[in-house]
């Protein structure tokens, strides 16, 4: 896949404004101060294809990237931290259930997670909600960067085992957006997640 090649198509309030629930989409989820715009920035070599921001939580709708025709990048509200008023958390929630559940298009979900504060409970709740629907995830451990090797190692460790209860198949890496680290693990895992090519 070329990841090089995402443009923005639309950005979603609620699911149906979203595209038609056909073809393959990978979901990117995450706390607002996960790193996730920066993730996806670097994941298609771009520097704002996804808003980055010093304040946590800008992401309030569901952003929509096309690959090509057949295959969508998906940049979900981030979640647990952005200073909006309660009741658009709660929509926001209600929405983000709604999506992981529903849509059929939806062939996998990348969770990013800063490696010093991994598992919180908005976390937990995200990948109940995957669990259930037997939706694979990929964890990213982001800001790898921050840590020396052995302790990166560690955190991945006790990621993968918490993870065992929560979502038995759900893998998990270090990623640095900075460093590039953990990039070419992460385009294997999605490029198995989009194949086999679309056939509409």
């Amino acid at each position: 896949m070329n990841y090089r090649q995402a443009q923005y198509l639309l950005g979603a309030a609620k699911l149906d404004q979203l595209p038609p629930d056909q073809g393959i989409e990978v979901a990117f989820a995450g706390r607002s101060n996960a790193g996730k715009s920066s993730a996806l920035n670097t994941l298609t070599q771009q520097k704002s294809l996804a808003r980055t921001s010093k304040t946590p939580g800008r992401t309030q709708l569901i952003n929509v990237f096309t690959l090509d025709e057949h295959r969508r990048l998906i940049d979900l509200p981030g979640y647990g931290y952005a200073k909006v008023p309660e009741a658009m958390k709660r929509q926001w929630q209600a929405e983000l259930s709604r999506y992981l559940q529903q849509r059929r298009c939806l062939h996998g979900m990348v969770l990013l997670m800063d490696i010093r504060h991994f598992l919180k409970d908005a976390d937990v709740q995200i990948l109940t909600w995957a669990a259930e629907v037997e939706l694979p995830v990929h964890c990213l451990l982001s800001k790898s960067d921050k840590l020396k090797s052995g302790a990166k190692s560690k955190a991945v460790m006790q990621c993968k085992k918490q993870l065992k209860e929560l979502h038995p198949k759900a893998t998990v890496q270090a990623f640095s957006s900075l460093k590039r680290e953990g990039l070419d693990q992460l385009y294997s895992r999605l490029d198995n997640w989009y194949e086999p090519p679309m056939l509409d």
